[in-house]
């Protein structure tokens, strides 16, 4: 069992809790009865409720289901340590070939291994050919009226679109885009009240190996803010009731001081 809470924005106070199977966002709100905890799912929760087509389950079962969930293990592990690498970049700082990173399994940082670090390289190729303008990175949104909150990996107006529109952008490291990644940005588009309907999304793959030259791609995504919605019907279908973990949990067990004292011969 593991839980993680770690804060995500420290401005107005709010925290990310993670489980092995749920993710929520989290924020202090002031009652008459004085301040609680105001709990909303992760968009990524509520996306991955969304059918997840033929070409997922032919993916399945040709990895069978321990496989596939080991693959996904390390997928989240890999995306998780080149998002914390890609911040570094964006903020202007430097990522070394050994620097570390904490993935989505492990609270100690982890050195990249190659194929982390040639994801790193190929963002570095999009980001000297699209030359963009960031305007935030890894930054939080909330959306009271669905009740849902997400973290937006990249928010930047690109070169090919001579710097006039704003652009979403989710960076995946995994060679698939499957239709629950598509909706994410539409969910984020919808909770950012800065942008106006003209801002577009788009899916940035990193370390993208069917591509001959470059080992990127970029896909335009349409808002499809409708499905977000759906899949969110069938999140509280399944999962309204659902919680974080609340209670304290001692650091060890035992039941020694009940057991009878051995008698000695």
């Amino acid at each position: 069992m593991k839980v993680e809470i770690r804060e995500v924005d420290p401005v107005r106070g709010i925290v990310q809790v993670t489980s092995p199977d749920e993710r929520f966002y989290a924020r202090k709100v002031e009652t008459e009865k004085g301040p609680i905890w105001d709990y909303v799912p992760s968009v990524t929760w509520i996306a991955d409720h969304y059918p997840k087509g033929i070409g997922f389950h032919r993916w399945l079962a040709s990895n069978g289901w321990d496989e596939a969930e080991a693959i996904k293990r390390a997928a989240g592990d890999k995306g998780s340590k080149v998002h914390n690498a890609v911040k570094v970049l964006n903020a202007g700082g430097t990522v070394l070939m050994d620097d570390a990173f904490i993935g989505s399994r492990n609270i100690t940082p982890e050195p990249l291994n190659d194929s982390e670090y040639f994801a790193l390289m190929t963002y570095c190729q999009w980001f000297e050919e699209e030359k963009p303008i960031i305007i935030d990175c890894e930054y939080t949104v909330w959306n009271e009226r669905y009740r849902y909150a997400g973290t937006v990996d990249l928010k930047c107006r690109l070169r090919s679109t001579n710097y006039r529109v704003v652009h979403l952008i989710d960076i995946k490291t995994s060679p698939r885009i499957w239709p629950a990644m598509r909706i994410q940005l539409s969910a984020y588009k919808h909770a950012d009240p800065s942008l106006t309907r003209h801002a577009r999304l788009g899916i940035l793959q990193v370390g993208y190996e069917l591509n001959k030259v470059k080992k990127w791609k970029y896909t335009p995504v349409a808002d499809q803010f409708g499905l977000f919605l759906a899949a969110r019907k069938i999140w509280v279908e399944e999962c309204s009731d659902s919680r974080p973990f609340q209670r304290e949990y001692p650091l060890s067990l035992s039941l020694s001081h009940l057991l009878p004292e051995k008698v000695v011969a």
